[in-house]
């Protein structure tokens, strides 16, 4: 089990649900150090101090706020720790919404809560059921590394999930990215939709959500160290320039998206809607030119009709 983030509790309006939070996540990525390339010697990070010109340890470095360039004011991590806000000690819930409500962008990384013993054990499980009952998540508040925080507080299996979240106005507007005024046909979206159709998947397992670039680069370091040459990665198809035909492009999608789940012999329906619109109309005229032409025949008939002289007894 991961060690413990922090400690504290959940204040659920009067209930108080005492928690460890561990991290929910592993790091696989391979990881480098940095060297220097003349001699291959190790180069490192050192904090130096300015005045006395020597390294120092990490128990010898606090923090401080700089009001200006000759005034500074510490602040011990006690200090951070006894802050006057009741999120210091406490994940306090403030609002309970619908999970389709937030912004993806908003959430951050996530942390598994852990009931801090059997005290905790009740609470824990009834905030957990009345959360998974309700469909809805938790928004609340905690101070975390010295500033006031916001969190997602949602199930996963018998766990309690809390995600670091980003606070509303630290989200930028995306108006700026807009491309502008481009037509975008309803037989494109359509297409599309197909697209998306076909590569629906119902969970996240499969070897293409797996992490092959780590394999990829294991590979490059084991040809290294064994003395071999590094494999080659194929050379990327460099674009035409070419204005992208995007209903070929979906054709050709839908394609290997049904080949590569092995449904390759069935018939790929053509995305492209045959022009039912133009054969309506004139289906339409005819009809009309057969009405129009049968009401003519009739009055004409009745008129002949009328005109004929009655003959007498």
């Amino acid at each position: 089990m991961p060690r413990t983030v922090w400690s504290g509790a959940i204040s659920f309006g009067l209930v108080t649900v005492p928690i460890h939070v561990v991290s929910a996540t592993e790091n696989h990525a391979i990881r480098f150090h940095q060297y220097h390339l003349e001699d291959m010697s190790r180069v490192r990070v050192r904090k130096i101090c300015e005045i006395e010109d020597r390294e120092v340890s990490q128990d010898e470095i606090g923090k401080a706020y700089e009001i200006s360039k000759d005034t500074l004011v510490p602040i011990s991590d006690e200090e951070l720790r006894e802050i006057p806000l009741p999120t210091a000690k406490a994940i306090e819930i403030a609002a309970f919404v619908p999970a389709a409500s937030i912004d993806p962008l908003q959430v951050g990384d996530g942390y598994y809560l852990q009931a801090d013993g059997p005290v905790a054990a009740k609470p824990y499980k009834l905030l957990r059921m009345a959360l998974e009952r309700s469909a809805k998540v938790a928004i609340a508040k905690y101070a975390w590394s010295g500033r006031e925080r916001l969190g997602l507080l949602r199930v996963r299996d018998d766990a309690i999930v809390l995600h670091a979240m980003r606070w509303p106005d630290e989200i930028r507007s995306p108006k700026e990215l807009s491309p502008g005024a481009v037509e975008v046909s309803d037989d494109e979206i359509e297409g599309a939709q197909v697209l998306i159709d076909h590569m629906t998947r119902d969970d996240l397992s499969g070897s293409e959500f797996e992490d092959h670039y780590t394999d990829a680069l294991a590979e490059v370091i084991k040809a290294k160290r064994e003395g071999h040459a590094p494999p080659e990665a194929p050379a990327p198809e460099a674009p035409d320039g070419k204005v992208v035909d995007l209903m070929a492009a979906l054709e050709a999608s839908v394609k290997k998206a049904r080949d590569s789940r092995g449904e390759g012999d069935a018939d790929v329906h053509e995305l492209r809607p045959k022009k039912k619109t133009a054969a309506k109309k004139t289906a339409k005229k005819t009809a009309a030119k057969k009405s129009t032409t049968t009401k003519t025949a009739a009055k004409k008939a009745a008129k002949k009709t009328a005109a004929k002289p009655k003959r007498s007894a």
